[in-house]
């Protein structure tokens, strides 16, 4: 079957270890199913796996994607969720200590048919179209469960979000709209400014700058370039949630006095369960917000949207369909 998959790993330039070509059909062991892919989505992970970060030697070759939506055997159009934890696990998968995303041990969804638990098939709302669905999985939930599960945000609190125009952030800002948050945000770029207001914010500040309230809590995915200022940001009790470090994730001032004093939280958060993935799809559904998709290509050029990313070309997803 058409793969897009790593079969070495290149630190300096990953493109050189990535290959579009054939793999054998999957088998499908028991309680797993296999999903016809319609369209799949590129995150980062996919850049990092072909450097070798989070991809052991001995998987190789391994497909890559974590994102994909398509049809199961019996027709139906479904959601893969790329959480995969242990069989004997109950309860939040993220929690279990032996989860992996899809492409780490298993074979990802960039190729014509995945092979995933049966438990991990999300029905696709039919207001949704494959390609809006396949980003949803890996950033989009990341994004939610850090709003509405470990933030814990309501109706008319305010967010801030750090870090305009990354996946998880424009994510974030348009899901806080549909949520009925006072959304804030911040960017070094005018540019990325910009199109976070289009996407929904309310207002925009350059990277540090004093805002003008104080607010509920603090999406966080930059790291050291941006703790102290989300730290200072928050009303007493408010919350930082933090899901990557993208700057670098040693802070020289950690602001402990300011956290201790304040009642500050700091939440970690990672990936998100099935169930927030079906309640992510019925937001939404409901609201008519959509995941803003940079370009849609046929999986044939993976090559240029795993070259676009890595240069940094995109503001959105990259979807390939089949």
């Amino acid at each position: 079957m058409f793969a897009v998959y790593a079969e070495s790993f290149s630190p300096d330039d990953p493109l050189a270890a990535l290959v579009v070509g054939e793999r054998p059909e999957p088998e499908v062991p028991d309680g797993w199913t296999t999903v016809e892919v319609k369209a799949a989505s590129l995150n980062h992970h996919d850049l990092w796996s072909l450097r070798g970060v989070g991809l052991k030697q001995e998987a190789l070759p391994m497909i890559l994607g974590c994102d994909a939506a398509g049809l199961d055997p019996e027709g139906n159009e479904v959601v893969v969720h790329a959480v995969i934890s242990d069989p004997l696990w109950t309860g939040d998968e993220t929690l279990d200590p032996r989860r992996s995303l899809l492409s780490e041990r298993y074979q990802g969804t960039l190729a014509d048919k995945v092979v995933v638990p049966k438990a991990n098939l999300v029905p696709k709302p039919a207001a949704l179209s494959f390609e809006e669905a396949a980003c949803l999985p890996t950033a989009w939930l990341t994004a939610y469960r850090m709003l509405f599960v470990q933030g814990d945000l309501r109706p008319g609190d305010t967010v801030l979000v750090q870090g305009a125009g990354g996946g998880v952030a424009t994510a974030l800002i348009t899901l806080a709209r549909a949520g009925g948050l006072t959304v804030l945000a911040t960017s070094r770029d005018d540019g990325k400014r910009r199109r976070a207001l289009e996407l929904g914010a309310h207002e925009v500040f350059e990277s540090g700058a004093r805002l003008p309230v104080k607010v509920d809590a603090v999406m966080e995915t930059v790291g050291r370039a941006t703790w102290g200022h989300s730290v200072r940001a928050l009303r007493p009790g408010g919350r930082i949630v933090i899901s990557g470090t993208t700057s670098g994730p040693d802070v020289e001032n950690a602001e402990l006095t300011r956290i201790f004093f304040l009642q500050l939280s700091v939440i970690g958060s990672t990936m998100g369960t099935r169930s927030e993935l079906g309640s992510l799809m019925n937001l939404l559904a409901a609201s008519g917000a959509r995941p803003l998709i940079d370009r849609i290509l046929p999986m044939e050029q993976a090559r240029d949207g795993f070259a676009a990313m890595a240069e940094g070309d995109i503001f959105g997803k990259v979807v390939f369909t089949r």
